[in-house]
C-alpha cells in the first residue's frame, strides 16, 4: 500500500478564477496599449503665451547689457523661468484633463525633450571656452527646436511643427551675422511662442 505521506494533494484553480485573471491580464494590456498609442495633450498654450511674454521682458533687458556675459545670463535666467512657468501650466493643464504627466506619453514627451537641453548646456560651456560666442544664440534656438520636435512626436501635430520653426531660425541665426542674435532670439522665443501658444490653446483646451 502506498504511503500516504508521500501523495501530494493538487490544488486545482477553479476554472471561473482562469478566466477572470486572464480578463484583468487583458484589461491592463488594453489600457497600456491606449496609453503608448495615445497623444501628450497636456502642451500649455497659455503657458506658452506666458513664456512669451518673459521673453520679451528679458530681450529688453539682454539688450541694454554691456557684455556678452552678462546677456548671456540674462537668457539663462530666462531659460530657467521660462521652463519652470512651462511645467506649471503643464501640470495644471494635466490635472484638469485628467491625463498623467510622467507616464504614458507624457513621460515619452519629457524623455525625448530634456537630451537637447542638456547637449546645449553643455555646448553653451563648450562654445564659450572656445570663444566662439556668436554661435550660441543659434544652437540654443536649434536644440531647443530639435527638443520640441522630439518630444512633439507624442503630441500633437501642432508641435513639432513649432519645434521646426524654431530649428529653422537657429539655422538662420547661425547663418547670420552676430549682430542679428538678438532680433532671431525675440522672433523665436517671443514670437513662436506667442503664435503657437495661442493656437494650442484655441484648439486643444488651454
Amino acid at each position: 500500500m502506498a504511503d500516504a505521506r508521500r501523495c501530494r494533494a493538487t490544488r486545482v484553480r477553479p476554472a471561473g478564477a482562469l478566466a477572470q485573471g486572464a480578463a484583468l491580464d487583458d484589461l491592463r494590456y488594453i489600457r497600456q496599449t491606449l496609453e503608448n498609442s495615445a497623444s501628450f495633450t497636456a502642451v500649455p498654450g497659455w503657458g506658452m503665451v506666458g513664456m512669451a511674454a518673459t521673453a520679451l521682458v528679458a530681450a529688453g533687458v539682454a539688450w541694454r547689457q554691456p557684455s556678452f556675459e552678462r546677456w548671456m545670463a540674462v537668457w539663462l535666467a530666462e531659460a530657467v523661468v521660462a521652463l519652470t512657468l512651462a511645467m506649471a501650466a503643464m501640470r495644471r493643464k494635466a490635472r484638469r484633463a485628467q491625463v498623467p504627466l510622467l507616464s504614458g506619453p507624457g513621460r515619452r514627451f519629457l524623455l525625448n525633450f530634456l537630451p537637447p537641453m542638456l547637449v546645449g548646456g553643455v555646448l553653451t560651456a563648450a562654445l564659450y571656452r572656445a570663444g566662439s560666442l556668436h554661435a550660441i544664440p543659434g544652437m540654443w534656438l536649434l536644440l531647443y527646436g530639435t527638443g520640441v520636435v522630439s518630444g512633439g512626436a507624442f503630441s500633437v501635430r501642432i508641435v513639432p511643427v513649432m519645434g521646426s520653426c524654431f530649428m529653422i531660425a537657429g539655422a538662420m541665426a547661425l547663418l547670420a551675422p552676430a549682430a542679428w542674435a538678438e532680433a532671431f532670439m525675440l522672433a523665436a522665443f517671443c514670437g513662436l511662442h506667442l503664435v503657437f501658444g495661442l493656437m494650442i490653446a484655441r484648439r486643444h483646451g488651454g
